[in-house]
């Protein structure tokens, strides 16, 4: 995975929901907490979401074949896809109906110091993970708000780890206060209250990245500054004007150009062929992830009317 694809980021993700789940599921064994049971399942549904990452990028840099002449770029949307799926089924749902059984039969707590403790200590890991996340998101995110970067990024993996990430400290949260309030009120009921919060926040963070990675999956054009680009690369000497341009990423870092171009009328078959290669070149050095280019001489018939 190149390093656009957040590799450091995912691999502390995967060290950091590990350990949390080992001493979630000893904390859950020792205080029967549903937070801590819902907590164990997350952090082992996270580290999973992190293994299909990284085989999601290792997938896509697979040559391309006969079968496939534009290579595998997309495998890294497809392998996000399901990490959002496995999110909202094996996380949320499971949270939610773990959730529901404690409300439904409620009881006590045993050990709580033990369950408020494990989870001090899951926070601070997941803090340094979305630390790492955020470090490595900053390189891509730009002039972008955190909201604009998770809604516009052509990379998968960055906007998945960091939702999952505040999403995790959030229901760490939630089962505090959960764990905290049970033992406060003598009321093993907010225990529950607290697991179905974690439940539907998993789902609602689940339903976000669904959203955006299907949109990728179905095919993005380049982002707006990158378009900007492009078009002022093929213009230029022996190229009159665009007639009309589409762009589509074929994987985050890997973007198909198809555009049809005015030439002056008249301009000889060695003249054209000159400046199409020298408007690709102009592209490529403008925009390097523009790395399947097809342009299409025409005349420009706008002017004959």
């Amino acid at each position: 995975m190149s390093a656009g694809g957040g590799g450091k980021a995912i691999i502390a993700a995967l060290g950091a929901n590990l350990g949390i789940a080992v001493i979630k599921f000893i904390a859950f064994a020792i205080t029967g907490s549903s937070s801590m049971l819902a907590e164990g399942v997350h952090s082992v549904v996270d580290s999973g979401n992190q293994g299909l990452l990284l085989i999601g990028g290792r997938s896509a840099r697979r040559r391309a074949t006969p079968e496939h002449p534009f290579g595998f770029g997309r495998d890294r949307y497809i392998y996000g896809f399901l990490v959002a799926l496995m999110l909202f089924s094996a996380g949320g749902l499971f949270a939610l109906f773990e959730g529901v059984e404690k409300i439904r039969h409620p009881h006590h707590l045993e050990s709580p110091a033990v369950a408020i403790i494990v989870l001090f200590i899951a926070i601070g890991l997941e803090g340094f993970s979305l630390r790492t996340a955020v470090h490595e998101s900053r390189k891509l995110k730009g002039d972008l708000s955190w909201v604009g970067f998770v809604r516009h990024a052509k990379n998968p993996e960055l906007p998945v780890v960091l939702l999952e990430d505040v999403a995790a400290l959030t229901g760490l949260l939630f089962a505090l206060i959960g764990v905290g309030l049970a033992e406060l009120t003598d009321e093993p009921v907010w225990d529950g209250i607290g697991t179905c919060a974690i439940g539907l926040l998993l789902i609602s963070v689940a339903i976000v990245l669904v959203v955006e990675t299907k949109s990728l999956l179905i095919g993005e054009s380049a982002a707006p500054d990158a378009l900007a680009r492009i078009e002022a690369g093929l213009v230029g000497p022996g190229v009159e004007r665009i007639i009309h341009l589409r762009t589509m990423h074929l994987g985050p870092e890997e973007l198909l150009v198809g555009a049809k171009l005015a030439m002056p009328a008249g301009a000889s078959l060695p003249e054209v062929a000159q400046a199409i290669d020298a408007a690709e070149q102009r592209v490529r050095a403008a925009v390097p992830a523009a790395r399947v280019i097809y342009l299409e001489p025409d005349l420009d018939r706008s002017e004959r009317r």
